[in-house]
């Protein structure tokens, strides 16, 4: 059975840096795409970075210059550094994986709480 597995939540104060990671178990195929998305209390959730094997990415607006998203492939994990962290970044942030180009479902981790606050 395949999971995602995030850890590295916590509470960060504003200005302050975090680093996710999620790691992808029950699985011998490497990923296509590994990303991350949060969703904040009462609002839709929302890509944060995504990458593919290749190394690829692509960030959502709010995060851009301020995230970097990275994969090692061969332990098919993806980590998310996050810096210069806002309030409105506070958010479930969850893992997402593609297993490959045109995978019929994608799976998704629990979610790790991220929480920006002094």
């Amino acid at each position: 059975q395949v999971q995602l597995v995030e850890s590295g939540g916590g509470l960060v104060q504003p200005g302050g840096s975090l680093r996710l990671s999620c790691a992808v178990l029950g699985s011998t195929r490497t990923f296509y795409t590994l990303g991350w998305y949060r969703q904040a209390p009462e609002k839709q959730r929302e890509l944060v970075a995504i990458i593919n094997t290749g190394g690829r990415a692509d960030y959502g607006e709010s995060v851009k210059g301020r995230f970097a998203i990275s994969r090692h492939n061969a332990e098919n994990t993806v980590y998310l550094q996050m810096h210069s962290l806002k309030p409105e970044d506070t958010a479930v942030y969850y893992c997402q994986g593609t297993e490959y180009l045109g995978a019929p479902d994608d799976y998704w981790g629990q979610g790790t709480q991220v929480t920006v606050s002094s």
